[in-house]
């Protein structure tokens, strides 16, 4: 199962769960506190999938985002800015905000 979030704020839409790294952080630092913001889930054995850059990827800003992939536990709750949770089986999911489409891509392509 993928967890999911669905967007609180513009651009509204399901997407992957993140955020932006605060001062003083690591990426991996920030992931595991986005995760648990938004999510409540802890997670660990975080694996880097890649980096995406495309200036187009965000329609805010140039947003550069690093991707992880992570096992986690706990109880899923949606919190912070996402408005909703769901645990998708991969063979439904519902259209994704951003370029999490081919986000995914990489990682079911064996990017893993």
């Amino acid at each position: 199962k993928l967890v999911l979030i669905e967007r609180r704020h513009e651009p509204l839409g399901w997407a992957l769960p993140g955020g932006k790294v605060d001062y003083g952080e690591t990426v991996e630092q920030a992931a595991i506190r986005e995760m648990k913001e938004e999510t409540s889930l802890d997670i660990y054995d975080l694996k880097l999938l890649g980096v995406y850059s495309a200036p187009e990827r965000d329609p805010r800003t140039h947003m550069v985002s690093i991707v992880f992939t992570a096992a986690a536990k706990g109880i899923p709750k949606a919190g912070d800015d996402a408005k909703n949770l769901k645990l998708f089986s991969l063979d439904e999911l519902p259209e994704l905000a951003f370029d999490h489409e081919k986000i995914l891509e990489d990682y079911l392509g064996g990017k893993k």
